[in-house]
């Protein structure tokens, strides 16, 4: 969980940093952090300690889940050591795996290979002091609150929430602990697994655990109900709609690649490398683990590697070997011509998510483009320069 994304357009560090305009700027969020109920004597002993973390804006061009082809990014997040080590985790936790998936009703399977995507099963939690790195972030980008909030809410777990100074250490953005959470996500979902105590995420895999558990739950993670599945899609499918019941699915001959009969409710059909990749049928559970991280290679793989460690299969679907990966720049291209032309009412920003995905699926329909798998290419590129009266490029 971090804030990558909106820190893309901050200048190199050196442009900005100087102690005396850091220190000014933090002192006029005073204001809001008496909101919060914290203490001035609190608010200035923070503030005396902190420098800038120059180091910041340089992490925030490595968020790979946005930057890198999904199939190398599932390579490497459903390793068989991460697999290996999910399925040990399993067994070694067990016991509290049960009480916490009837306490929740989220699969300890999922939970398991949560803590394994956020920090490798608490090995790479963070050393950054998530204080300076927060009051950096906020520093760096005045324009997002969201980042002076979570500054202030890491001041209340220091003074209210009962949490050591040195307790507040986590990544670059702020995460903290097993499951990764920001300053406001503690606060909201973490739970101790006895009940008793402050919960915590650095040191107790029961508390990790369960918080995830419970981010889920309250996110709105509907129990029984699987992620999704890996598909086979029959010959001379019509890929007439993304979005179906499971039953219409199975209605127009799409099987489970495990031949598990589907559930109840609503599907998405997700081709991320296009109707010559593999195929899935997403649930609605599986927003529920992009509010987790707002990623589709994220959630695809923490979903896949939940299903390995539960001891699924491997994918049986392959990944296209001339398959070209675009550039943000050409992302960001054809979303604005999808704009243009009427079918993309989202945000210019070059990442593709399921709008986009159902925008090109919409013109591909209209424009009789087959399959219309809601995939981007270069050609999808040209074709839509055409479309909108422009001239591809030779």
């Amino acid at each position: 969980m971090s804030f990558a994304q909106a820190l893309e357009q901050t200048s190199p560090p050196e442009q900005h940093f100087g102690f005396a305009k850091f220190q000014a700027f933090l002192q006029a969020l005073w204001t809001l952090a008496a909101q919060k109920g914290i203490s001035r004597e609190t608010f200035d002993s923070v503030l005396a300690e902190l420098q800038p973390d120059p180091t910041i804006a340089a992490e925030t061009q490595t968020q790979t889940e946005f930057e890198r082809p999904l199939k190398a990014y599932l390579g490497e997040a459903v390793s068989a050591r991460r697999i290996a080590r999910g399925k040990a985790g399993l067994q070694q936790w067990h016991k509290e795996l049960s009480v916490i998936e009837s306490r929740y009703g989220v699969p300890a399977e999922i939970l398991i290979a949560a803590y394994g995507m956020e920090s490798d099963f608490g090995k790479a939690m963070g050393e950054k002091d998530v204080l300076r790195s927060l009051a950096t972030l906020a520093y760096l980008r005045p324009d997002r609150p969201n980042f002076q909030d979570e500054f202030i809410d890491a001041i209340w777990l220091f003074e209210k929430g009962g949490l050591a100074r040195p307790t507040l250490r986590g990544s670059w953005a702020g995460a903290m602990g097993g499951p990764q959470f920001l300053p406001s996500a503690y606060r909201k979902y973490a739970v101790r697994f006895t009940g008793q105590g402050e919960p915590d995420i650095w040191n107790d895999p029961r508390d990790t655990l369960a918080s995830i558990a419970n981010f889920l739950r309250q996110s709105g993670w509907q129990p029984g109900l699987t992620w999704g599945m890996e598909v086979r899609l029959p010959q001379n499918f019509r890929f007439a709609a993304l979005h179906e019941s499971f039953a219409t699915c199975a209605a127009e001959g799409v099987k489970s690649r495990t031949d598990k009969p589907f559930p109840q409710g609503d599907a998405t059909l997700f081709l991320p490398s296009g109707a010559s990749g593999p195929a899935f049928l997403l649930s609605a559970n599986y927003w529920i683990l992009k509010a987790y991280n707002n990623s589709d290679s994220y959630a695809l793989s923490l979903g896949l590697l939940a299903d390995r460690i539960k001891g699924g299969p491997p994918l049986a679907g392959q990944w296209p070997e001339a398959e070209v990966f675009l550039s943000r720049a050409q992302k960001a291209d054809i979303q604005q011509l999808l704009a243009r032309l009427g079918f993309y009412q989202g945000e210019i920003d070059g990442r593709f998510g399921q709008a986009s995905r159902d925008a090109i699926h919409a013109f591909q329909i209209q424009f009789g483009e087959m399959p219309a798998d809601g995939f981007a290419t270069p050609e999808l590129l040209n074709r839509l320069k055409e479309a909108a009266g422009q001239t591809p490029p030779p």
